[in-house]
């Protein structure tokens, strides 16, 4: 895509600090990080997002947020968050299919989300029959 700054990052008209590379995909530092080491796993090929990103190419995506995972581990985190935003309203601001890898410590003062919605009596049975129908 023409002004997608990662298809941008990806024809090195754009510079990142790579972290791995292979023929599909590419990992690099976050130049806004949560937390440093904070890296974005992203595919070669433009999709939106993960409705658009074909399954063997999401799963090779894993694979190298595992082994990414594994190098992070250097920096001595307390833990690490995987997160995808797909779409505006989930907080995605670059629709360039991409996945999160954030290094994680006590006291950095990022905040996991907490749960604000229940469920009404015999709603998630409801809820549970339109998604499995839908799939």
């Amino acid at each position: 895509m023409e002004n997608c700054i990662f298809c941008k990052i990806v024809k090195e008209e754009i510079p990142a600090t790579k972290l791995y590379e292979d023929s599909e995909a590419l990992a690099f530092l976050d130049i806004n990080p949560i937390n440093i080491g904070h890296t974005l796993v992203i595919p070669k090929k433009h999709f939106k997002n993960i409705l658009e990103t074909p399954e063997d190419i999401m799963a090779h995506m894993m694979k190298i947020v595992k082994k990414v995972s594994h190098g992070l581990e250097a920096l001595k985190p307390d833990g690490i968050n995987i997160k995808m935003n797909n779409k505006e309203a989930a907080g995605q601001d670059v629709f360039h299919s991409h996945i999160h890898i954030m290094p994680r410590y006590k006291g950095d003062g990022f905040e996991p989300w907490h749960s604000k919605t229940k469920y009404k009596e015999g709603q998630k049975e409801e809820i549970a029959k339109k998604i499995i129908s839908a799939l």
